[in-house]
């Protein structure tokens, strides 16, 4: 295995999360009827980050966030020899005609954001859903699913991981 190689560091990556609030700002106004649900597990790192940046810029907002588990809506949840793990949801509030903005960290086959779409139906019927991802992975979809806001894209081969590291440390690798 070669030595993990650097995507974004941690200043990129404040840029990227400063652009999807402003993009997020313009198409949903005060966040009037808009809920930011980050995917378990690690969408959630991203979604904390983008609440952080808006309360932060727009401090008359009252933004609704929760995070959502989709380990029991997986398609592979039965075909694992390893058991899954299930994570929390937390979700305060009724989906029901409310925007939704999923939040994921990598999009890849996109098959974990069709189990969210199913997942989300359990706590209501939403008016819309969004999807943003910080890193798109564009050519490795099996589904025919596609972001709203995309924070970068990046073409790389089937047996290269892209991986967000958060915390002290924050940058986006690709290991191979």
């Amino acid at each position: 295995m070669s030595k993990p190689k650097s995507i974004l560091d941690h200043q990129q990556l404040q840029i990227i999360i400063n652009r999807l609030c402003r993009q997020l700002v313009e198409n949903h106004n005060d966040f009037s009827n808009t809920v930011l649900i980050g995917l378990q597990p690690r969408g959630i790192y991203l979604c904390q980050r983008i609440k952080e940046s808006l309360e932060s810029n727009f401090p008359d907002y009252n933004l609704e966030v929760g995070n959502l588990d989709i380990t029991f809506y997986r398609d592979d949840f039965r075909r694992r020899e390893d058991p899954l793990v299930a994570n929390s949801t937390s979700l305060s509030v009724s989906l029901e005609g409310k925007k939704i903005v999923l939040i994921d960290d990598v999009l890849y086959t996109g098959r974990s954001v069709r189990a969210a779409l199913d997942a989300l139906h359990d706590y209501g019927r939403p008016l819309s859903v969004e999807l943003m991802v910080l890193i798109d992975r564009r050519l490795s979809r099996h589904v025919p699913i596609q972001p709203n806001y995309v924070g970068h894209t990046i073409d790389v081969v089937a047996d290269e991981r892209v991986s967000v590291e958060w915390g002290d440390n924050e940058r986006v690798i690709l290991k191979s």
